[in-house]
C-alpha cells in the first residue's frame, strides 16, 4: 500500500526552568546479575559502574548540575526502569555508559549512538547484545510485547519514531567522540544510530556510549585501570559541559525553555493523509517551495523544527502549512529541516513563535555566523 509521511506533535506540558540547574542522568549498564560482556577478566557492568561514578563526580563540581544515577552500586535495573528514572527526574539528557566486545580481537575503538530505526548490520548487533538485558527481567515478553531482543528492527513496529531530540542526541553524541580523539589517543568510530530499548522511552536527548573494546588487549586493559577509567570519565564529563555551554550557557538554566514531550513521525495510508488535510487546509495543489541557498555573511538565525532520517519534499503540506522551509544534511544520513533565515534576532522569534503556533512546540533557534554553526547566547552577543 502507498504512503507517504506525516507529521504530528504530542502536546505536553511546556515551562520554564528559570530556578533549576541542568540535569544529567547517568546510566551504568548492566548491574547484579547481569554482567554485560566478559572477556580477559574484564567485567562491563564494573567497568560502567566505576566510570559512570567518576564522570557524576566531574560533573557535581559545578553548582548549576544536579546529576541523577539510575544505579551507583552493583544491581540490577531494568532497562525500561533506567529511562524512567531520567523522566521522573525531568534530566536535560540522558546518558547510558558501556563497553563493547567482539569475537575479533582486534576491534578497538569508541562509539557512541543515538537512537534510530538505522539496519546496519554492525550497528544492529550492538544493539542486539545490549537489548538482550530484558531477557533477564520478569515477564519480559508481556513487558516488551512486539519486540524480539534477536530482532531489533521489531521496535519499528511497537511506537512511533521519535524524532524530536534527534538533533541535540547527534550533537551530544559528537562531542562526545570529539572529544575521545582531541583527550588521548583513541580511535574513534564515530557517532553511529541503532535501535537501543534503554534509550527507547528516554524523553530528552539521549546517547549510548561504547567506552571500548574490553575484547581488545589494550582497550581492556585502559577500560580496567584506575588512570584509564579517570580518562575516559573526564573526556565525557568535558562533553557534556561543552553540550551544556552551547545550548544553555554556562550559568543554570537561564532562558531554556523545556520542549513539548516528543515530536515524532508516524506512516500513514494515504486515504489518512487526505482525510487529515481536508480538515486543515483547503484542497489544492501545491508546487515545492525551494528557499534558495543565499550567499550571506555575519550572524543569522533559523528555526530548527525537525530532524529526521527520511528526506521529506519541501512543500508546505508536509510541514503544517510552513513555507520558506529548507533542508541541509551534515553526513548523509540525517536530514536537519529549518524555517525562515534572518539576521534580526526579533524576526527571528517571531519565526520562532509561527513555527510553534503551527504545531512545532519543540522548534528552538540555531544560529551561524559565516556560514558556521554558533550557539544562539553567542550570537546575540
Amino acid at each position: 500500500m502507498p504512503f507517504c509521511l506525516f507529521f504530528i506533535s504530542i502536546a505536553y506540558i511546556s515551562y520554564g526552568q528559570s530556578n533549576s540547574k541542568f540535569k544529567v542522568a547517568l546510566d551504568a549498564g548492566h548491574g547484579g546479575h547481569d554482567f554485560g560482556a566478559v572477556y580477559n577478566g574484564h567485567i562491563e557492568k564494573n567497568i560502567s559502574l566505576a566510570i559512570v561514578l567518576k564522570v557524576g563526580k566531574i560533573l557535581e563540581q559545578n553548582p548549576n548540575i544536579d546529576v541523577v544515577y539510575t544505579r551507583k552500586t552493583d544491581v540490577f535495573i531494568e532497562l525500561v526502569e533506567r529511562s524512567s528514572i531520567a523522566n521522573r527526574a525531568d534530566a536535560n539528557i540522558f546518558v547510558s555508559i558501556h563497553c563493547n566486545a567482539n569475537k575479533n580481537a582486534a576491534a578497538a575503538g569508541t562509539e557512541t549512538y543515538v537512537m534510530g530505526l538505522n539496519k546496519n548490520a554492525s550497528n544492529l548487533a550492538v544493539a542486539k547484545s545490549e537489548n538482550a538485558v530484558i531477557t533477564l527481567e520478569k515477564d519480559y515478553k508481556q513487558k516488551y510485547e512486539g519486540f524480539d531482543p534477536n530482532n531489533p528492527s521489531t521496535m519499528i513496529g511497537m511506537t512511533l519514531m521519535q524524532e524530536e531530540y534527534l538533533e541535540n542526541s547527534i550533537s551530544l553524541a559528537s562531542k562526545i567522540e570529539d572529544q575521545f580523539i582531541a583527550n588521548f589517543d583513541r580511535k574513534s568510530r564515530g557517532v553511529k544510530q541503532a535501535p537501543f530499548m534503554v534509550l527507547h522511552k528516554a524523553y530528552m536527548p539521549r546517547v549510548l556510549i561504547e567506552t571500548g573494546f574490553i575484547s581488545n588487549p589494550k582497550d581492556g586493559q585502559l577500560l580496567d585501570s584506575e588512570d584509564g577509567q579517570d580518562q575516559v570519565a573526564q573526556t565525557i564529563a568535558d562533553a557534556i559541559l561543552s553540550y551544556k555551554k552551547e545550548y544553555f550557557g554556562n550559568g543554570a538554566n537561564e532562558v531554556y525553555e523545556k520542549p513539548s514531550k516528543r515530536f515524532v513521525e508516524k506512516q500513514l495510508d494515504t486515504a489518512t493523509i487526505k482525510k487529515a488535510e481536508k480538515v486543515t487546509q483547503k484542497t489544492t495543489i501545491e508546487k515545492p517551495v525551494i528557499k534558495p541557498v543565499e550567499e550571506t555573511s555575519g550572524v543569522i538565525f533559523k528555526v530548527q523544527i525537525a530532524a529526521v532520517a527520511k528526506k521529506l519534499e519541501l512543500i508546505p503540506s508536509n510541514f503544517k502549512g510552513l513555507k520558506n522551509v529548507a533542508v541541509n544534511t551534515d553526513n548523509g544520513t540525517f536530514f536537519k529541516y529549518t524555517y525562515g533565515e534572518t539576521s534580526d534576532y526579533g524576526i527571528a522569534k517571531s519565526n520562532l513563535e509561527e513555527a510553534k503556533s503551527k504545531g512545532f512546540t519543540s522548534a528552538y533557534l540555531i544560529a551561524f555566523k559565516d556560514g558556521k554553526k554558533i550557539s544562539v547566547q553567542e550570537a546575540i552577543k
